[in-house]
């Protein structure tokens, strides 16, 4: 299923990331729970246009589950890698029998309170970017405009030959009709709208082609081991580079695609916070980091500290 990023690297930071660490948390930094967060209230103040970059703990109360536990590891099996989705056709089978499964499911989450608080800071003029690195659109539905889908989006399928697009619901329903069956199977839904299914069932499955040229068609998502387009990387970056300040939610870092905003925050000295119940790769490079989840504190960040009312999730 598709990666949180693409491109990955050893965790242990570098000396010259640790001589910078050690800069930065002589200056500022704090471990805070959801009952202390004062020091992000004032990190707010003092910073009032974000670069949020957002990871699956932004979504997980939106019931889609999440790759890895509070230690920053793994929790489920890894993903399909890119590689083996293009080469080998048993892959594509199993992919597609998950996906069909787990797909109505994945589209029926709904924005939640997480979502809407970032929709109403953004018109607030408190965020100048939201860069995700979740596939569900979430943020979008509930209305945040200014969004980097990083790693794509699942609701998309794509032709590698002639990169022609597709609604996903457009293949599921040709899924549907060549794999009877298939999609009413028992399943475990597991995170980017995968579910885990008898691997005997993948045998026969009958996998789709595009309409239009016959190509092999691919979810429009950043697999693990696949490269994100580097226009949209540098959009992402100009964007970190044009705000006040860098607030990660909801994200471990774990991954290289994520982690490297905090890299290029530190190199040109651009403040740095964290909302994230555990430990984060950018845990020495932070100002200020609260061991929380972001739903656990929004009644308590208040209007003061973010100049907008606390966001309901809507009815």
């Amino acid at each position: 299923m598709p990666a949180r990023a693409a491109e990955q690297k050893g965790i242990a930071t570098t000396t010259t990331e640790r001589d910078a660490a050690t800069r930065r948390l002589s200056a500022s930094f704090n471990v805070s729970t959801p009952t202390d967060i004062t020091p992000l209230e004032t990190f707010l103040r003092e910073h009032p246009r974000l670069l949020v970059l957002t990871g699956a703990g932004v979504s997980t109360a939106s019931g889609i589950p999440d790759y890895r536990d509070d230690n920053g590891d793994w929790k489920r099996p890894q993903p399909v890698q890119y590689q083996d989705f293009i080469r080998h056709l048993p892959t594509r089978r199993r992919y597609w029998a998950r996906s069909m499964v787990g797909w109505p499911w994945f589209r029926q989450a709904a924005p939640n309170a997480c979502h809407v608080a970032l929709a109403q800071w953004e018109r607030a003029g408190r965020i100048a970017h939201l860069v995700t690195q979740n596939v569900d659109r979430l943020h979008q539905q509930a209305g945040s405009r200014s969004v980097t889908d990083l790693h794509g989006r699942l609701d998309e399928v794509v032709c590698l030959d002639c990169h022609t697009r597709l609604p996903r619901q457009q293949v599921q329903d040709w899924l549907c009709e060549h794999n009877p069956g298939v999609a009413q199977r028992e399943a475990t839904i597991a995170p980017d709208g995968d579910a885990v299914i008898d691997d005997a069932a993948f045998d026969d499955v009958v996998v789709p082609d595009c309409p239009r040229c016959g190509g092999m068609l691919k979810p429009n998502v950043v697999f693990f081991g696949e490269t994100i387009p580097r226009q949209r990387v540098d959009a992402a970056i100009a964007a970190l580079h044009d705000a006040d300040a860098l607030l990660v939610i909801g994200s471990s870092l774990m991954v290289y695609s994520g982690f490297r905003f905090c890299r290029l925050a530190a190199e040109a000295d651009i403040p740095m916070a964290a909302i994230n119940p555990g430990r984060t790769r950018a845990d020495e490079l932070l100002n200020v980091k609260i061991a929380a989840r972001f739903e656990e504190i929004l009644d308590g960040l208040g209007s003061v500290a973010l100049g907008v009312a606390t966001a309901q999730t809507p009815a």
